[in-house]
């Protein structure tokens, strides 16, 4: 069975990575995981020090659509901390890819900060 994956890749402005790390890991991974988003893996770059990556698992790109628009529609999060992350987002690229589950569960036991809340 296949799934679609996205990886998001983050250059923070100039010495935000650690407070940017620090609101994604207390307050948008517990937030992703009560709106049953599967993050596959979420950390820190290791070519530099101003990258960051988040990558999240879904059954399809419609199923993707449909989770985004509640995620990102949600008070929650426009409430919550998404002002002080978008400030530190200097840029971010966006990858969706179609993959088999062994490969998503091999990305998701390489990751730092792997977790399926789905």
């Amino acid at each position: 069975m296949s799934r679609v994956i996205e990886i998001r890749s983050y250059a923070l402005r100039p010495g935000a990575r650690p407070e940017f790390d620090r609101l994604v890991r207390d307050r948008s991974l517990p937030m992703l995981a009560r709106w049953k988003v599967d993050v596959v893996g979420y950390g820190l770059s290791l070519h530099d020090d101003r990258s960051c990556y988040l990558i999240r698992a879904y059954e399809s790109l419609e199923q993707r659509q449909a989770s985004q628009d509640a995620f990102y529609g949600s008070s929650e999060w426009k409430d919550g901390p998404r002002d002080a992350l978008l400030a530190m987002i200097e840029t971010y690229t966006t990858v969706v890819l179609e993959i088999d589950d062994g490969a998503v569960e091999a990305l998701r036991s390489m990751t730092r900060t792997g977790g399926s809340s789905r």
